[in-house]
């Protein structure tokens, strides 16, 4: 796989008149996120996780070292539009994002605004909403759906720009188990459209369903492996401010109980799948 998106020694402020020695949230930093994975980034607050969403769209652009798109330079200007298209940007709160009052005119929004063709929208907009599973509530007024299904909307909207990246930005920290369950099912699927996916998240049961996890810390890169590899570093997660998934805590509890359960458990249903085993044995 090529890389899609990358960050060469990036450095980055939030900087004004009133606050011109701001320190860098992103310091020197690097990453390179390749077409079709899906990576996950961690870190507690002021890491520097969604300043990284920002930079990879050029929402924001480096004051120092370089982020591109499929080869694109953020900071150029004239590239902004086909960055843009390629890359699409999912928030934490999805009433930020919906502007029409029928579902169907919000996801239609979008494509619009490109320029397609009323026909073309019309086949964009029912395949993005039976693609995450709101095609039923396509009449809808979006405010009387749920956090989670507002959220499908927002995603609905953005696949119907046909993007090749999509960035959640703590897309689901706003909603509750079943919201979160409903995304976190329809970006799995994206995946295996071959659509990129960058996460952001601080939910580590999210994390571990990703290809890759990357952790941050002071605007930089600590770890970066496959999730396996990345909570198997427990004191260092520690030291982050970051917990293992709870399926692996509840693991190490179990173990510490003298009960057999195997290492290495970072999912609900491996732990099931391991009790289950410890069962059939004592059966």
């Amino acid at each position: 796989m090529d890389d899609f998106i990358r960050f060469e020694g990036v450095c980055f402020a939030y900087r004004s008149e009133a606050e011109e020695n701001a320190p860098n949230v992103l310091e020197d930093f690097d990453l390179s996120i390749k077409k079709g994975e899906f990576t996950a980034i961690l870190g507690h607050n002021g890491c520097g996780k969604s300043t990284v969403a920002k930079l990879c769209n050029g929402l924001e652009v480096p004051q120092k070292g370089r982020v591109t798109v499929d080869g694109m330079d953020t900071s150029v200007e004239d590239n902004l539009i086909d960055i843009r298209r390629r890359v699409g940007m999912i928030f934490q709160n999805p009433d930020n994002q919906l502007v029409a009052t029928i579902v169907e005119d919000d996801v239609a929004f979008g494509p619009e605004n490109l320029g397609v063709e009323p026909k073309e929208i019309r086949e964009r907009v029912d395949k993005a909403l039976k693609s995450v599973g709101m095609y039923d509530f396509r009449e809808f007024e979006p405010h009387r759906l749920s956090g989670g299904q507002k959220q499908r909307v927002a995603i609905a909207g953005v696949l119907a720009m046909k993007p090749e990246c999509i960035i959640f930005d703590e897309s689901t920290a706003m909603l509750d188990p079943m919201g979160r369950a409903e995304v976190m099912k329809t970006v799995l699927s994206l995946k295996e459209k071959g659509i990129t996916v960058l996460f952001i998240t601080h939910f580590m049961d999210e994390a571990v369903q990703a290809d890759r996890v990357v952790v941050m810390e002071s605007g930089r890169t600590v770890l970066d492996g496959p999730p396996r590899e990345v909570f198997s570093e427990r004191d260092a997660l520690r030291r982050y401010k970051l917990d293992v998934p709870d399926a692996a805590m509840l693991a190490d509890m179990l173990r510490r109980d003298g009960i057999g359960i195997g290492k290495g458990i970072l999912s609900v249903e491996e732990l099931a799948d391991d009790i289950e085993r410890l069962s059939g044995r004592q059966n």
